[in-house]
């Protein structure tokens, strides 16, 4: 049995590698095409600077996260370097972070910028979003950061709480202690994940909401209106995003409810999907975007 989750392990170990490779490239390619036109234009729409941003988080958050990984799995005792482990751990997790909470800016920019609605206070968004946009990404770097102090913190504190640990007698009451901070640090991750994924269905209930109005008004009208193909472009990846944020969400809790056991072949699957999300997401962000979809088709021709 021990073979087998070897084997599986191997087997793993290489199609994470190959998911790794190809989700940098594609949020590569992102970063390059919003880089030139930042430097021909001298300026990013909101839509590109959220993309450019999440494009940069998922390539950090790939190449930390597969170091750590990869060396975990090749080189065990390597990670036993408290300084090396604190810093892959700390860099990968902060990476991911970022990326949930600027994916979830994203669906949350879609629909406060397509949707319709005559409450005033959507209006304001809708009136100020581009002037939030900035704020909102670095809010979501600095939240990042916040809990990844918080979270090194709960760490270091559980470190310190083993290594004073010296007699039998206080076993049940370093256990304890052992326990709370790990909850605590599961629980600041799950609210994360939460908190991201909330925002992600909320944006799609709005826009699909305001496409269901939007049809029947010009359904009475009978007049063509291009909000309509606007409705539907966003809707199409914003409902994608959906199911792709639900499958990674029930992912990312699987993770914290694994996090104690040892390997199998569940965990090898999770892991699959989580490092396939980065590189698949950015796929379909590429086909929703006409700019980078135009910039992609170029390249067969401009390699021959």
């Amino acid at each position: 049995q021990q073979s087998n989750v070897t084997s599986y392990g191997a087997m793993a170990l290489a199609i994470i590698t190959l998911e790794v490779f190809v989700g940098m490239w594609i949020n590569a390619f992102i970063v390059c095409v919003l880089c030139i036109a930042w430097v021909k234009k001298k300026a990013l729409n909101s839509n590109e600077k959220i993309l450019l941003l999440l494009g940069c988080s998922r390539i950090s958050y790939l190449c930390f996260a597969w170091v750590y990984h990869f060396l975990s799995k090749i080189f065990p005792n390597f990670l036993h370097v408290q300084t090396i482990l604190q810093l892959l751990a700390l860099f990968g997790t902060s990476f991911n972070y970022s990326n949930l909470w600027v994916s979830a800016c994203l669906c949350g920019f879609y629909c406060i910028k397509i949707a319709n609605f005559r409450n005033s206070f959507f209006i304001y968004l809708k009136v100020k979003i581009d002037r939030m946009v900035p704020w909102l990404l670095l809010g979501s770097e600095i939240l990042a950061l916040a809990m990844i102090i918080v979270t090194y913190v709960l760490n270091e504190t559980l470190q310190r709480n083993n290594i004073t640990f010296t007699c039998q007698e206080n076993f049940w009451e370093v256990t304890i202690r052992k326990d709370k901070h790990l909850f605590s640090s599961h629980f600041l991750a799950g609210l994360v994940f939460a908190a991201s994924f909330t925002v992600v269905i909320f944006s799609a209930v709005f826009l699909l909401f305001s496409l269901w109005r939007h049809q029947r008004t010009m359904q009475t009208s009978s007049m063509k209106d291009l909000n309509m193909d606007a409705h539907i472009r966003a809707m199409k990846s914003v409902l994608s995003f959906l199911v792709m944020y639900s499958i990674n969400f029930v992912c990312l809790i699987l993770t914290i409810l694994y996090s104690m056991k040892k390997e199998n072949i569940m965990t090898l699957l999770i892991y699959i999907y989580l490092y396939a999300f980065p590189g698949v997401h950015s796929l379909v962000l590429i086909f929703s975007n006409p700019k980078l979809e135009k910039a992609l088709l170029k390249i067969p021709s401009c390699v021959k």
